[in-house]
């Protein structure tokens, strides 16, 4: 058994997800680096320093995670914070765009199917696959947490308030798969209710990030706090809740 805590953060490699990494690092995690190109987390690990470890891993693949798993259980034995972190903005080969590509790829009227079932792919069944594999290791922690990464467009609350700034700009497909991801978080935070895991949800904000061509106003060090808090809440802290770093937000 690892004597570190260890703290498993997918799409780690740049962006608010190497930001979240760094931070559960300071605290003294041993941080897993986790994403589909195995050369780019090993960079971010370094970049990171101390006990920051690369480990391969596409949610979209059944074998990928199982294999990210199996290697979790065999080097480190323990598994303390997850926290799904990678998602795509728009489906294709693009994955990231900017505002205006992430409000015209998702009209309803037009967007492909199989885009829209691609973003769904990884931000909604890539966190559900992730999960359901490392449950058994969380299990076992004395107090695992998971901690998935949304936001205020999947709240169906904010997004039919015609005063909300960027209404509309979630489309048929991003702002869907938050909203399904939301419910499915709560599943999991219901399931898990009796057990020393608590399940939440984070929204970064709008942060300037390669997912929105890096529109955003906020640094990866402000989207992190929300994120890192929730990994590190105490056992009295809460489960199935939506928040940023001003407070919850409404479903």
């Amino acid at each position: 058994m690892h004597e570190n805590k260890v703290a498993l953060v997918t799409g780690a490699n740049k962006g608010i997800g190497q930001a979240i990494a760094s931070e559960l690092a300071a605290h003294g995690f041993t941080v897993l680096v986790a994403g589909r190109d195995l050369a780019r987390n090993e960079a971010a690990a370094q970049r990171i320093g101390g006990t920051a470890r690369a480990l391969e891993l596409d949610v979209t693949r059944a074998d990928s995670i199982a294999a990210a798993a199996l290697r979790i259980r065999r080097e480190l034995g323990r598994l303390d914070v997850l926290v799904n972190n990678a998602g795509i903005a728009v489906g294709g080969k693009a994955r990231e765009g900017s505002l205006a590509e992430i409000r015209s790829s998702g009209v309803a009227s037009e967007a492909l199917v199989d885009d829209i079932r691609a973003v769904f792919e990884t931000n909604v069944f890539g966190v559900i696959a992730v999960t359901q594999a490392m449950l058994p290791l969380l299990r076992e922690a004395p107090a695992g947490r998971i901690v998935n990464l949304s936001s205020r467009i999947g709240s169906l609350t904010v997004v039919s308030d015609p005063a909300f700034p960027m209404r509309g700009i979630g489309g048929v497909a991003y702002g869907p798969s938050k909203t399904a991801l939301n419910a499915v978080t709560l599943a999991f935070a219901q399931e898990l209710a009796g057990t020393a895991i608590k399940v939440n949800l984070a929204c970064p904000g709008h942060t300037a990030t390669d997912l929105n061509g890096h529109s955003g106003p906020r640094s990866v060090a402000e989207a992190a706090r929300e994120p890192v808090r929730l990994a590190l809440l105490g056992d009295d802290g809460p489960t199935g809740t939506f928040s940023n770093d001003a407070g919850l937000i409404p479903w």
